[in-house]
Protein backbone atom coordinates (compact mmCIF):
# COMPACT_ATOMS: atom_id res chain seq x y z
CA UNK A 1 0.00 0.00 0.00
CA UNK A 2 1.47 3.72 -0.99
CA UNK A 3 1.85 5.61 1.96
CA UNK A 4 -0.06 9.17 2.07
CA UNK A 5 1.44 12.39 1.96
CA UNK A 6 0.39 14.87 4.37
CA UNK A 7 1.03 18.06 5.43
CA UNK A 8 2.27 18.83 8.97
CA UNK A 9 2.71 22.71 8.90
CA UNK A 10 2.55 25.59 6.55
CA UNK A 11 4.11 29.21 7.10
CA UNK A 12 3.38 31.50 4.38
CA UNK A 13 6.40 33.76 5.24
CA UNK A 14 9.54 32.90 5.19
CA UNK A 15 12.95 34.34 4.82
CA UNK A 16 16.19 33.02 3.17
CA UNK A 17 19.27 34.57 3.78
CA UNK A 18 22.92 33.70 2.30
CA UNK A 19 25.09 32.62 5.05
CA UNK A 20 29.01 33.32 5.54
CA UNK A 21 31.25 29.68 6.02
CA UNK A 22 31.29 28.50 9.94
CA UNK A 23 34.69 29.85 11.18
CA UNK A 24 34.32 27.77 14.55
CA UNK A 25 32.61 24.64 15.93
CA UNK A 26 30.51 26.93 18.35
CA UNK A 27 28.10 26.69 15.38
CA UNK A 28 26.14 29.32 13.85
CA UNK A 29 25.21 33.29 14.56
CA UNK A 30 22.02 35.01 12.94
CA UNK A 31 24.03 38.37 13.57
CA UNK A 32 26.69 37.12 11.45
CA UNK A 33 23.90 37.26 8.32
CA UNK A 34 22.47 40.35 6.52
CA UNK A 35 19.66 39.99 8.17
CA UNK A 36 18.04 43.49 6.53
CA UNK A 37 17.97 41.73 3.23
CA UNK A 38 16.73 38.49 2.77
CA UNK A 39 17.67 36.54 -0.66
CA UNK A 40 13.95 35.18 -1.08
CA UNK A 41 10.81 35.07 0.33
CA UNK A 42 8.41 32.79 0.22
CA UNK A 43 6.32 29.90 1.73
CA UNK A 44 7.16 26.83 3.78
CA UNK A 45 5.86 23.44 4.10
CA UNK A 46 6.57 20.37 5.66
CA UNK A 47 5.36 17.66 4.39
CA UNK A 48 5.77 14.18 5.65
CA UNK A 49 5.17 10.67 3.14
CA UNK A 50 5.74 7.48 5.66
CA UNK A 51 8.94 7.78 7.26
CA UNK A 52 10.00 10.57 4.91
CA UNK A 53 9.91 13.76 6.18
CA UNK A 54 10.47 17.34 3.74
CA UNK A 55 10.67 20.97 4.04
CA UNK A 56 10.01 22.34 1.04
CA UNK A 57 10.52 26.19 0.16
CA UNK A 58 7.80 26.91 -2.59
CA UNK A 59 6.98 30.34 -4.22
CA UNK A 60 3.52 32.01 -2.51
CA UNK A 61 1.69 32.78 -5.71
CA UNK A 62 2.45 30.28 -8.17
CA UNK A 63 3.63 27.12 -5.69
CA UNK A 64 6.73 26.82 -7.50
CA UNK A 65 9.50 25.01 -5.71
CA UNK A 66 12.43 27.29 -4.66
CA UNK A 67 14.68 24.21 -2.53
CA UNK A 68 13.86 21.40 -0.60
CA UNK A 69 15.74 19.93 2.28
CA UNK A 70 14.75 15.95 3.40
CA UNK A 71 15.15 15.87 7.33
CA UNK A 72 15.76 12.26 8.20
CA UNK A 73 16.34 13.85 11.95
CA UNK A 74 16.14 16.45 14.71
CA UNK A 75 18.02 17.79 15.69
CA UNK A 76 20.67 17.19 13.42
CA UNK A 77 22.47 18.59 10.23
CA UNK A 78 19.51 18.99 7.86
CA UNK A 79 18.13 21.57 10.35
CA UNK A 80 20.20 23.05 12.65
CA UNK A 81 19.10 26.22 15.25
CA UNK A 82 21.82 29.23 15.48
CA UNK A 83 23.43 30.22 18.74
CA UNK A 84 22.33 33.86 18.63
CA UNK A 85 18.26 33.82 18.39
CA UNK A 86 15.30 31.10 18.29
CA UNK A 87 13.58 32.73 15.12
CA UNK A 88 16.63 31.55 12.86
CA UNK A 89 18.07 28.18 11.60
CA UNK A 90 20.90 26.96 9.04
CA UNK A 91 19.15 24.56 6.56
CA UNK A 92 20.96 21.89 4.41
CA UNK A 93 19.17 22.24 0.56
CA UNK A 94 19.34 19.15 -1.88
CA UNK A 95 18.35 18.86 -5.52
CA UNK A 96 17.31 15.65 -7.41
CA UNK A 97 21.39 15.15 -8.27
CA UNK A 98 22.73 14.99 -4.77
CA UNK A 99 23.66 18.57 -4.52
CA UNK A 100 24.02 20.10 -1.54
CA UNK A 101 24.30 23.98 0.09
CA UNK A 102 23.39 25.68 3.46
CA UNK A 103 21.40 28.58 3.81
CA UNK A 104 19.27 30.26 6.46
CA UNK A 105 16.15 30.65 7.53
CA UNK A 106 14.23 32.63 9.68
CA UNK A 107 10.70 33.82 10.76
CA UNK A 108 9.03 37.19 11.43
CA UNK A 109 7.38 35.63 14.97
CA UNK A 110 8.67 33.65 17.64
CA UNK A 111 5.51 31.71 17.71
CA UNK A 112 6.62 30.32 13.85
CA UNK A 113 9.36 28.88 15.09
CA UNK A 114 7.97 27.70 18.12
CA UNK A 115 5.14 25.54 15.98
CA UNK A 116 7.96 24.38 13.74
CA UNK A 117 9.86 22.64 16.29
CA UNK A 118 6.43 21.05 18.05
CA UNK A 119 6.04 19.31 14.79
CA UNK A 120 9.10 18.14 13.90
CA UNK A 121 9.26 16.73 17.83
CA UNK A 122 5.94 15.04 16.95
CA UNK A 123 6.65 13.38 13.82
CA UNK A 124 9.87 11.78 15.18
CA UNK A 125 8.63 10.51 18.44
CA UNK A 126 5.23 9.38 16.04
CA UNK A 127 8.13 7.92 14.16
CA UNK A 128 10.07 5.72 17.03
CA UNK A 129 6.71 4.40 18.42
CA UNK A 130 6.14 3.29 15.23
CA UNK A 131 9.66 1.46 14.82
CA UNK A 132 9.68 -0.04 18.02
CA UNK A 133 5.74 -1.65 17.54
CA UNK A 134 7.44 -3.09 14.24
CA UNK A 135 10.57 -3.93 16.72
CA UNK A 136 8.27 -5.74 18.51
CA UNK A 137 6.10 -7.84 16.67
CA UNK A 138 8.84 -9.16 15.32
CA UNK A 139 10.84 -10.80 18.10
CA UNK A 140 7.71 -12.25 19.40
CA UNK A 141 8.12 -15.89 19.71
CA UNK A 142 6.96 -18.35 17.44
CA UNK A 143 5.60 -21.13 19.72
CA UNK A 144 3.29 -22.54 16.94
CA UNK A 145 3.77 -26.32 16.07
CA UNK A 146 5.49 -26.92 13.22
CA UNK A 147 4.19 -29.47 10.41
CA UNK A 148 5.02 -33.35 11.79
CA UNK A 149 6.13 -31.90 14.93
CA UNK A 150 4.66 -33.75 18.09
CA UNK A 151 5.16 -33.16 21.99
CA UNK A 152 5.34 -35.54 25.06
CA UNK A 153 4.40 -34.76 28.61
CA UNK A 154 5.23 -37.10 31.13
CA UNK A 155 2.59 -37.03 34.20
CA UNK A 156 3.54 -38.46 37.59
CA UNK A 157 0.62 -37.80 39.95
CA UNK A 158 0.60 -38.70 43.57
CA UNK A 159 -2.06 -40.55 45.66
CA UNK A 160 -3.40 -38.76 48.86
CA UNK A 161 -1.44 -41.85 50.67
CA UNK A 162 1.85 -40.68 49.25
CA UNK A 163 2.35 -43.74 46.54
CA UNK A 164 2.12 -42.48 42.79
CA UNK A 165 -0.40 -43.34 40.45
CA UNK A 166 -0.51 -44.08 36.38
CA UNK A 167 -3.48 -41.50 36.17
CA UNK A 168 -6.21 -39.97 38.70
CA UNK A 169 -9.08 -41.56 39.80
CA UNK A 170 -12.45 -39.48 38.40
CA UNK A 171 -13.96 -37.56 41.60
CA UNK A 172 -17.06 -39.61 43.18
CA UNK A 173 -15.81 -43.34 42.17
CA UNK A 174 -15.57 -46.01 44.26
CA UNK A 175 -13.12 -48.27 44.02
CA UNK A 176 -13.25 -50.56 41.12
CA UNK A 177 -15.13 -48.30 38.97
CA UNK A 178 -18.20 -48.60 41.17
CA UNK A 179 -20.69 -45.43 42.31
CA UNK A 180 -20.47 -44.86 45.92
CA UNK A 181 -23.45 -45.38 48.39
CA UNK A 182 -25.87 -42.40 48.73
CA UNK A 183 -24.98 -40.29 51.22
CA UNK A 184 -26.01 -40.25 55.11
CA UNK A 185 -25.95 -44.40 54.65
CA UNK A 186 -29.41 -44.86 55.21
CA UNK A 187 -31.30 -48.04 54.03
CA UNK A 188 -34.15 -48.67 51.99
CA UNK A 189 -37.66 -48.79 54.06
CA UNK A 190 -39.06 -52.29 53.71
CA UNK A 191 -42.23 -53.10 51.60
CA UNK A 192 -45.29 -52.26 52.06
CA UNK A 193 -47.56 -55.25 53.60
CA UNK A 194 -50.10 -57.13 51.48
CA UNK A 195 -52.82 -55.29 53.24
CA UNK A 196 -51.62 -51.88 52.58
CA UNK A 197 -51.05 -52.42 48.76
CA UNK A 198 -54.29 -50.57 46.87
CA UNK A 199 -56.40 -52.58 44.83
CA UNK A 200 -56.29 -52.00 41.29
CA UNK A 201 -59.36 -52.66 40.77
CA UNK A 202 -61.39 -50.33 43.57
CA UNK A 203 -62.23 -53.81 44.94
CA UNK A 204 -62.16 -53.61 48.98
CA UNK A 205 -59.04 -55.98 50.42
CA UNK A 206 -59.90 -59.18 51.97
CA UNK A 207 -58.79 -59.15 55.81
CA UNK A 208 -57.89 -62.66 56.42
CA UNK A 209 -57.67 -61.89 60.16
CA UNK A 210 -61.45 -60.66 60.30
CA UNK A 211 -62.37 -63.69 58.26
CA UNK A 212 -64.48 -64.65 60.90
CA UNK A 213 -66.15 -61.28 61.89
CA UNK A 214 -66.72 -60.91 57.97
CA UNK A 215 -68.68 -63.46 57.29
CA UNK A 216 -71.05 -63.34 60.80
CA UNK A 217 -71.86 -59.61 59.47
CA UNK A 218 -72.69 -61.33 56.02
CA UNK A 219 -75.88 -63.48 55.97
CA UNK A 220 -77.24 -65.07 53.16
CA UNK A 221 -79.69 -63.18 51.09
CA UNK A 222 -81.96 -66.62 51.11
CA UNK A 223 -82.91 -66.73 54.96
CA UNK A 224 -83.15 -64.16 56.62
CA UNK A 225 -81.70 -64.97 60.82
CA UNK A 226 -83.75 -64.46 63.77
CA UNK A 227 -81.85 -62.50 65.98
CA UNK A 228 -82.90 -62.07 69.71
CA UNK A 229 -83.28 -58.60 70.87
CA UNK A 230 -80.26 -58.89 73.04
CA UNK A 231 -77.72 -59.83 70.34
CA UNK A 232 -78.92 -56.72 68.07
CA UNK A 233 -76.29 -54.68 69.14
CA UNK A 234 -73.54 -57.29 68.27
CA UNK A 235 -75.10 -57.69 65.33
CA UNK A 236 -74.20 -54.18 64.08
CA UNK A 237 -70.85 -54.61 65.08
Amino acid sequence: MEAYESVLLVKNEVFVFKIPPKQTNRGYRAADWNLQEPQWTGRMRLVAKGDELVMKLEDKASGELFAKCPIDKYPGLALEAVNDSSRYFVVKIQDDNGRSAYIGLGFGDRSDSFDLNVALQDHFKWLRKEQEGDQGQQQQLDLSFKDGETIKINMKITKKDGSEGSRPRRAGTAPGGLLPPPPGGSKLPPPPSPQHVPNPFGAPATNTEWGDFNSASAPSPQAKPTTPANQQNWVQF
